[in-house]
């Protein structure tokens, strides 16, 4: 970078100063960590020998702070794909069931930005249809973020919610359920061929906040990636085009996460491991009554307090999944 020819090529000085980038979100924290462990480990002798409680007190609280700065750095490291560092899409849809699974889309779309906004993540809302009484049918966000996929893929499956529905006039129980999905937000010098005839590109009035202009144009765009079946829409911005552009970013992003994780799934078979990097369908239970309980199916991961779970504390279960599956 320090040569002087290093501009000439910007688009090879732009490649090289992304992965320059990428490596200080490693040795940034790590180097960061040594410095405050070797300052505890200089301090500690001198204020057990003084009988410091003061200096041991900020000590112990220090090292704390230290372990788990290294245990946020292990789970980083386990972001090692192709995608993990990536800003993501997440998309949630409405399962079946109506208002109720309407409601806990919306329920769930809470839980995710506020989840988003812990980690300090940007959140931008790409697509939003809401439901015929309450809730939301399915919603789209843009997450952007350092190692953003890589966190929130362990969320990519169906999640099963059981309460006392509020909708329901005999105070009655309901299961009900909501789909997320989870993919990449990659650069444009990815090359993603979509051939015209593979695509059907759909205009519709858009639903959201956006005023007489929304409710009057068709500037809501859909495009479906027939061979594969995979659907993107896109109504948060004011025209057509902008709309269609930001489809397509979403269905090349889609289309190269399929690529790149088979590929990985090639590579874990050659090297004989036994990594699932396929997604179940049910990975999650919610249930609010007869008692309070998150479990998470796949690692067996439970948290009891729901109330802070629907408050975007999932870092447990993203933890547990990325410790388990990587």
């Amino acid at each position: 970078m320090e040569e002087s020819d290093f501009w000439e090529n910007s688009d090879s000085a732009q490649k090289t100063i992304q992965a320059v980038n990428v490596l200080k979100k490693w040795t940034i924290p790590y180097r960061d960590l040594e410095r405050r462990f070797n300052d505890i480990k200089e301090l500690y002798p001198e204020a057990v020998e003084s009988k410091d409680e003061e200096l041991l007190s900020d000590l112990e609280e220090e090292l704390t702070h230290v372990e788990s700065m290294m245990d946020d750095l292990e789970v980083r490291k386990m972001l090692s794909g192709e995608l993990d560092s990536k800003s993501c899409y997440l998309s949630i849809n409405a399962g079946a069931g109506g208002t109720e699974s309407c409601d806990w889309a919306l329920m769930l779309s809470r839980m995710y930005t506020r989840w988003a906004e812990r980690r300090g993540w940007k959140v931008e809302e790409v697509d939003h249809v809401d439901g015929e009484v309450a809730g939301i049918k399915n919603i789209t966000f843009k997450f952007t973020g350092d190692f953003s996929y890589g966190y929130a893929k362990s969320e990519k499956g169906v999640h099963r919610l059981v309460r006392i529905s509020p909708f329901d006039s005999n105070a009655r129980r309901h299961t009900s359920f909501a789909s997320v999905d989870v993919s990449p937000v990659i650069e444009d010098d990815i090359e993603i061929e979509i051939k015209p005839d593979d695509i059907r590109i759909d205009t519709y009035r858009a639903s959201g906040a956006g005023g007489q202009h929304v409710n009057k144009t068709d500037s809501a765009v859909r495009i479906t990636h027939l061979p594969s079946g995979i659907a993107v829409s896109c109504q948060s911005e004011r025209s057509q085009v902008q709309n269609k552009e930001t489809c397509f970013k979403m269905l090349k992003a889609k289309l190269y996460e399929i690529e790149i994780l088979e590929r990985e799934r090639k590579v874990s078979e050659m090297k004989g491991e036994k990594k699932d990097i396929g997604w179940g369908s049910q990975i999650r239970n919610y249930v609010f009554q007869p008692y309070t309980m998150v479990k998470d199916t796949r690692t067996k991961c439970e948290s009891g307090n729901i109330q802070a779970v629907m408050d975007g504390d999932i870092d447990p279960f993203v933890t547990a999944y990325l410790k388990e599956f990587g």
